[in-house]
């Protein structure tokens, strides 16, 4: 058995971890084993459980793949990741649902779920049949093409997650809210103009209330605005927050220009510290990054003609632990928005903790060791990234199931599992 040797938890005890193959033996004081790691009271950290990814395979290959986006999540202490449903074709299928789970078993160096999708055209009970890991995205406004949905199907899909017991995953903004008169702007901060704040706090709250009345659990995805986050704990869903809405605000819009475009949009920097202020005092369930690369090609044009999305699975965690260092969060918080929360959200009684029977899924990290993040350092095809110049504090090493997938330096080979298998 192999022991790293004191190591530093996050509420600050240093223990020694002893794995057994893939999973950890014991959490204790001076722990006997065969082969030993001296983490030299560094920080070791549960893998992030990323929830919200977007990999674009299927159909968007030149994007990202499912490849390219493990191995930069694995840099980054991502460890676990689940695929959103908007590829080419949707995965809104069984026979989808398949093809995505292929190229991920193929491809990927950390554990994944995939994620079924609500459209008109959708074959529940051909998706229900496969080991899915929610519904999600589903769209309440029709905001992104093909894939936003009316609120007579929002009404059914809950109902049948509710049948089989999949989450729900929500993405809460109402169209009929959007201030048409922001299309005569063509300045960057034009897309948060017309994507309203008001617009999602109305559609997070007609969704916990549909979904409630459906009896289904519901998760907000990327809630941008202190209101969405109120709105969302007060109908008793869970929700996440992503690290573009922590840490970037419409003031960062004169450098990033239509870079800087996503869905929600960036919202005030009055919002972003409130919503910060959110997750430091323990009211934001989850940390996921929605990580949606577009090439620089893609993104250089009009606010209106560019696409919406930037990537993000590489830096959340090293965001969130130079906030950290910098004493804005307690490290204690980091573990648990970014992997024990997420694994009992969705219920992953493997993931999310350093303990005994858990996977071992464990991020090294030295706090003291902050760096430039620069996108040419990163493992994206998308080789950009909106926190260019920020610091991070990185992994030293990430380990999943036992196996180091990044030392560090590069990555090791390993086929990530299905983690509803």
């Amino acid at each position: 058995m192999r022991v790293i040797r004191d190591a530093t938890l996050a509420d600050g005890r240093v223990r020694d971890v002893r794995l057994d193959g893939e999973r950890i033996d014991a959490v204790g004081d001076s722990l006997d084993g065969e082969t030993f790691v001296d983490a030299d009271e560094r920080l070791l950290l549960p893998g992030m459980v990323d929830a919200h990814v977007h990999f674009r395979q299927p159909g968007f290959e030149h994007k990202e793949t499912w490849a390219s986006g493990s191995r930069s999540a694995a840099a980054g202490g991502v460890t676990t990741v689940v695929d959103q449903p908007n590829t080419d074709p949707p995965t809104v299928t069984g026979d989808a649902a398949d093809e995505k789970a292929a190229y991920a078993a193929a491809d990927s160096v950390v554990d994944w779920g995939v994620n079924g999708g609500v459209t008109a055209d959708w074959d529940p009970a051909s998706l229900f049949d496969r080991p899915l890991f929610a519904l999600g995205e589903v769209f309440l406004a029709d905001s992104t093409g093909d894939m936003g949905i009316d609120a007579d199907l929002f009404r059914d899909a809950c109902r049948r997650a509710a049948d089989e017991n999949v989450v729900v995953t929500v993405h809460a903004e109402d169209a009929d809210l959007f201030d048409s008169a922001a299309k005569d702007r063509d300045d960057a901060d034009a897309w948060s103009a017309y994507r309203t704040a008001e617009a999602e706090e109305a559609a997070v709250e007609r969704a916990v209330d549909v979904g409630g009345e459906a009896g289904a659990s519901i998760h907000v995805a990327h809630t941008s605005t202190p209101e969405g986050v109120d709105a969302a704990r007060a109908g008793n869903a869970t929700f996440e927050a992503t690290p573009h809405h922590l840490f970037l605000s419409r003031e960062d819009l004169d450098d990033l220009g239509t870079f800087g475009r996503m869905n929600p949009p960036l919202r005030s920097e009055d919002r972003r510290e409130a919503l910060f202020e959110r997750l430091a005092d323990g009211h934001i369930d989850v940390v996921a990054t929605d990580h949606a690369p577009h090439t620089r090609e893609e993104k250089d044009a009009s606010i209106w003609d560019a696409p919406s999305g930037v990537p993000g699975v590489e830096t959340a965690l090293p965001l969130l632990l130079d906030a950290a260092r910098r004493g804005d969060l307690s490290y204690e918080r980091v573990r648990d928005v970014t992997a024990a929360n997420p694994a009992d959200i969705f219920g992953l009684p493997q993931k999310g903790r350093v303990e005994a029977g858990r996977d071992a899924d464990l991020v090294l990290v030295d706090t003291e060791n902050a760096r430039e993040i620069r996108g040419a350092d990163l493992h994206s095809n998308c080789e950009w990234t909106p926190f260019e110049g920020r610091q991070g504090v990185f992994p030293e090493w990430t380990m999943v199931r036992g196996t180091v997938v990044w030392d560090g330096d590069a990555i090791t080979e390993f086929d990530g599992q299905n983690v509803r298998q």
